[in-house]
């Protein structure tokens, strides 16, 4: 995707076989920042290409000739109708992430149907249900990765709340010129192989890092407080809508107009911290859905996560940073209201390192706000849950609200945790696995937390707990019973699953009753933040605003956190549910949720 240009233009609308800008429903406010495919039948075509990134060639896999691939755009009410022809040597596959479509189209290989397999074609048919912001991704092997990828834009039926007089899509992503298989390997056999910000001695003794004695402590865990990404800017470039920070993707604008960053993450493994140096951005939607307006300085966003923000800029240019969380590379684009201009680019900020919090001992590291429970979590539902025979009820953890934080203090209490991380007695429904490394012992709620290296940084940052839906929830009911589910892994194998088991370990899916509420803990055993996103539904984050909670289909855990999430199963059929960081997935943290019919078995 680069700004619009005729020869692009031109190239596009041969290669994807439909009329582009044939449906204008924004007329002058809508903007192409690339070529765009729409109307009642559209052609994609899956196949290797060449690119240029920062003036370095390399193959990827793209659509119609292009990665990321054309931006699909929709109207709310229609029926899509996309034919997808596979012209590689091997399967593919598109998933709609976030689009409430029938089960049989969502595009997952082995769960929603067979694969398209190389030299054929596939027809998704579905009604468009919903407006917003989303993206679609291979769900094959690493075909993400390597490029395959690109955003959807729907148009609300009804006049939009959000005004604005110009959009930009906003695709963010990572670039390596190693194969996924080549990274996977290496992330297989070292860990932390990608990781060139480790601890020195120097940092030791000049006390720029830990103390020598914290970090002794750390390294009896086999753990390294600086291992905040598995793969980083030591094999990755990160891009703007395709473009490196050297080819500097721009985006223009008129001075005082209200202009929308339809922002997507869609990188394999990359969280980012998202700001404009000295321009203000006010969150209106999230994961495709409205929410009230909030205005901040940073927000960090998670794999495969959405964000919209409307920004007014001045007579001057502005740097749009999405600096990884490691701080290893960052993402560098342009918005300019003139050709030729551009504003400096802020140096990367130094690395964060993880604290006791992220170890999952609630209150003892630092964060935004002490660790400990939530004193609104009940409030999105309005009865104390019942205990169901089909799923016992089983409390998440949290022992910060006992004050064992308080009473342990420091790194002083890390030989108690060192033992209560592998007290499995501490998490019922773990399986006792070489995948499970550490258990949190004080895992706490962390959504007033902005992430890692945001604490301090001096302005607004976002957090989930700011979120608040623009509309009433649809279903307002309290859940009838609870789930705890625990993000595991072994940082050192790469080893990541669900309650201790990898998807090849077991066939057993998490299942639903169609039409039931239940609540769900995700309690994250790990040190490493997981996106974690489930196909065909979106759920109701806990965090105190009753029936206006957000809404999202794809929520990012904190290490050492627990977020509680409300979920209607409306949609029968098989779903994936697993974390959005590719090679976390690949190596096992997926399974399927099955919602029966109802008079079926929950």
């Amino acid at each position: 995707m680069t700004t619009i240009d005729r020869r692009r233009l031109l190239q596009g609308a041969a290669l994807g076989g439909v009329a582009l800008g044939a449906w204008t429903p924004l007329g002058a406010r809508q903007a192409t920042n690339g070529p765009v495919v729409s109307g009642e039948l559209i052609e994609l075509r899956i196949g290797r290409i060449n690119r240029m990134v920062d003036g370095r060639p390399s193959r990827s896999i793209g659509i119609n000739g292009m990665s990321p691939a054309p931006l699909i755009r929709l109207r709310e009410g229609q029926r899509a109708r996309i034919r997808v022809v596979n012209d590689l040597d091997v399967e593919t596959s598109l998933h709609w992430h976030g689009l409430l479509v029938p089960f049989q189209y969502d595009g997952v290989p082995g769960i929603s149907f067979p694969g398209i397999p190389a030299g054929q074609s596939f027809l998704y048919d579905f009604p468009v249900r919903q407006n917003g912001t989303y993206w679609y991704h291979s769900h094959s092997g690493g075909q993400e990765q390597e490029g395959l990828y690109g955003p959807i834009v729907i148009d609300p039926a009804a006049p939009d709340p959000v005004a604005f007089d110009r959009e930009h899509v906003i695709v963010l992503s990572d670039h390596s010129r190693s194969s996924p298989a080549t990274i996977f390997r290496k992330m297989k056999l070292q860990p932390g192989y990608y990781n060139f910000q480790r601890q020195t001695l120097v940092g030791l003794l000049s006390g720029r890092d830990q103390k020598a004695k914290d970090r002794a402590e750390w390294g009896k865990m086999r753990m390294d407080p600086a291992d905040i990404a598995d793969a980083t800017g030591a094999t990755y470039t990160y891009l703007v809508n395709g473009h490196g920070p050297v080819d500097n993707w721009t985006g223009a604008f008129t001075p005082g107009e209200r202009v929308r960053l339809r922002i997507v993450n869609a990188s394999a493994m990359t969280t980012f911290n998202v700001r404009i140096p000295g321009l203000p951005l006010t969150i209106v939607q999230a994961d495709g859905l409205n929410v009230e307006p909030v205005t901040v300085d940073e927000f960090q966003i998670g794999v495969a996560e959405t964000y919209d923000a409307i920004v007014t800029p001045a007579e001057t240019a502005y740097t749009l940073v999405g600096e990884s969380v490691d701080r290893s590379g960052m993402a560098r684009a342009t918005l300019s209201p003139g050709a030729g201009m551009a504003a400096p680019v802020p140096p990367l900020r130094a690395r964060p390192l993880a604290t006791m919090t992220d170890m999952g001992m609630g209150g003892m590291g630092h964060e935004s706000k002490p660790g400990g429970p939530d004193p609104t979590a009940e409030q999105n539902g309005s009865r104390k849950l019942a205990t169901t025979a089909a799923t016992p009820l089983q409390p998440a953890m949290n022992h910060a609200a006992m004050g064992h934080g308080e009473a342990m203090g420091g790194m002083e209490g890390m030989g108690e945790m060192q033992h209560g991380m592998r007290d499995f007695a501490n998490a019922p429904g773990v399986a006792r696995t070489p995948g499970v490394q550490t258990i949190s012992p004080m895992a706490a709620d962390r959504t007033d937390y902005p992430g890692q290296g945001l604490e301090d940084v001096g302005h607004r940052v976002l957090t989930y707990r700011q979120l608040r839906a623009l509309d009433r929830n649809p279903d307002v009911r309290a859940p009838g019973r609870q789930i705890d589910i625990h993000l595991t892994g072994n940082m050192e194998r790469f080893m990541w699953g669900f309650d201790g088991k990898r998807m090849v370990d077991t066939h057993e899916p998490f299942a639903f009753a169609e039409g039931e509420r239940v609540r769900i803990n995700l309690i994250n055993d790990t040190m490493m933040a997981h996106p974690i996103h489930l196909h065909g539904h979106f759920f109701e984050l806990v965090t105190g605003h009753g029936d206006h909670s957000p809404r999202k289909h794809t929520v990012l855990v904190q290490p050492g956190g627990i977020v509680s999430l409300d979920l209607t199963a409306d949609a029968v059929g098989d779903w994936a549910f697993h974390c959005h960081m590719l090679y976390h997935m690949l190596s096992g943290m997926m399974r399927v949720v099955s919602v029966r019919p109802q008079g079926g078995a929950a």
